[in-house]
């Protein structure tokens, strides 16, 4: 089961670096600005834990900062692992479909934690939005479970 675990995080990985890619190309093609959400699910997760991100200034935004980045690592490597756990268990997907599943599966998981947490509101979005979200994350899921399945030996 460990080797399982090892294999999705390190997927998990190689998916959120590509998720960033994406990201991070829509913005320099577009000019989109960076994205403040996951400073603002720092902030509130570490506040409501009695533990707000101390210091002041540009101090206090570099950690806020890291900390959201270390966060996405988190999750990434986080629901890698899990759907390696998955497929070991018997869950067996086609690549095309298992990849689907799980970057929709991060992208619920990320959009309501931010919807719980009233740092933005998915309903509110433009179909510009949903397509940033969606198409990093849909890139996410490819490249995570097509590792997990490449990694665990066995046909899709």
């Amino acid at each position: 089961m460990i080797r399982e675990i090892v294999r999705g995080a390190v997927a998990g990985a190689a998916g959120t670096t590509a998720l960033n890619a994406m990201t991070y190309g829509d913005m320099a093609v577009r000019g989109r600005p960076t994205s403040s959400v996951p400073e603002q699910m720092v902030e509130k997760v570490a506040a409501g834990l009695g533990h707000p991100v101390r210091g002041g200034g540009w101090r206090r935004d570099a950690r806020l900062t890291g900390l959201g980045a270390l966060g996405g690592l988190a999750v990434g490597t986080g629901a890698g692992a899990a759907m390696s756990l998955a497929r070991w268990a018997g869950v067996r997907m086609p690549v095309w479909l298992g990849g689907v599943v799980t970057g929709a599966l991060v992208m619920a998981t990320t959009d309501l934690s931010m919807a719980r947490l009233k740092v933005s509101d998915p309903r509110t979005w433009s179909a510009s939005d949903w397509l940033s979200d969606a198409v990093p994350h849909l890139v996410y899921g490819l490249v995570t479970y097509g590792i997990v399945v490449a990694a665990d030996g066995a046909r899709a």
